[in-house]
C-alpha cells in the first residue's frame, strides 16, 4: 500500500493487550507502507498500559468480573485526546461482543475505532471469494464466544475450531502458559509454542479449511507460513495493519461493512 501526498490521519493503537502484539502491528503498518522517505510514512501513536487492563479470556469465561473493555476504553480516551484519528485494538478476544460494545459506547466521536474480526471478513469475501470454510486459532475466550462464526456466517462461511481437547491442551497453551507460552516468551517464541500450534493448524487443513486465520495477535509472532497444509493463512494482525493505513489516507470515512 502507498501513501504518497495524502493527507494521513494520526493512527492510535491499544498496547498492553500481548504487548509484543502491539509492536508487531506498528511493524506490519510500516512494513505494508511504500515509502521513500520518513515522511511518506503514517503518523502513529501506541499507548501501552498492561497493568491496566485485564486479561480478556479471563473475564469471557467468568474468572474475574471487571470488564477490561472500560480500560481500554481509557486508553482509546488517552490516544484521541492527544491526536490519534484512527484506532486499531490488536486482540483479537477484545473484539468479543461483551467486551468491544462496551469499548464502541465509550470511544469520543470524533476517533474511528476498527473492528479487527470485522476487517478479517471484510479481507476473506474480497480476496478469497467463493470460500466456505474457514479455520480460525485463537485464544479460549475468542474460541468460546464464537465472534468469527457470528460474523463470518453472513457471508455463508463456516468457521472450524480445533476440538475442544487439542484447544485446551496446545492452542491455548502455546499462547499462555507461563514456562512455555508466546504471552512469557514473545522473542524469541519457543519451539514448543510454534510446534504445538502448527499441529492445530494442520488439523484444521485436514479436516476441510480451506483458510487458517491466525485469530490471536499472539500466534504470528509464530507462525510466518503463508500456507499450512492445503491452506492458505491469513494473518489478522496484517489485515488490521492495512485497514488503518487505509483509513489513515483515506479522503472520507470508511463505512464500517458491517452496520
Amino acid at each position: 500500500m502507498t501513501t504518497g501526498g495524502r493527507i494521513k490521519r494520526m493512527v492510535g493503537i491499544v498496547g498492553g493487550v500481548g504487548s509484543y502484539a502491539g509492536i508487531d502491528l506498528i511493524k506490519k503498518i510500516y512494513d505494508s507502507t511504500e515509502a521513500t522517505s520518513d515522511q511518506d510514512h503514517l503518523p502513529v501513536m501506541m499507548l501501552s498500559a498492561p497493568h491496566k487492563i485485564l486479561d480478556r479470556t479471563r473475564y469471557l469465561l467468568g474468572e474475574i468480573n471487571e470488564n477490561p473493555g472500560f480500560a481500554i476504553a481509557e486508553v482509546i480516551s488517552v490516544l484521541c485526546h492527544n491526536g490519534a484519528k484512527i484506532i486499531g485494538i490488536p486482540c483479537n478476544t477484545a473484539h468479543s461482543p461483551r467486551i468491544f460494545d462496551e469499548i464502541r459506547r465509550m470511544v469520543p466521536r470524533d476517533c474511528m475505532l476498527l473492528h479487527m474480526v470485522e476487517e478479517v471478513g471484510d479481507h476473506i469475501v474480497n480476496y478469497y471469494p467463493g470460500l466456505k470454510r474457514v479455520g480460525v486459532l485463537c485464544t479460549n475466550g475468542t474460541y468460546h464466544s464464537n465472534v468469527y462464526g457470528e460474523i463470518l456466517s453472513r457471508f455463508g462461511i463456516d468457521v472450524i475450531y480445533p476440538p475442544v481437547d487439542i484447544q485446551y491442551a496446545f492452542v491455548h497453551r502455546a499462547i499462555y502458559d507461563p514456562r512455555y507460552g508466546i504471552k512469557a516468551k514473545s522473542n524469541p517464541v519457543t519451539t514448543r509454542a510454534k510446534e504445538e500450534l502448527m499441529m492445530a493448524a494442520l488439523y484444521l487443513s485436514e479436516v476441510g479449511a480451506e483458510v487458517i486465520v491466525l485469530g490471536c495477535t499472539e500466534i504470528p509472532l509464530a507462525i510466518q507460513e503463508s500456507n499450512i497444509g492445503t491452506a492458505s493463512v491469513i494473518d489478522a494482525t496484517s489485515v488490521l495493519a492495512q485497514a488503518l493505513i487505509r483509513e489513515s489516507t483515506s479522503e472520507g470515512r470508511h463505512k464500517p461493512l458491517f452496520a
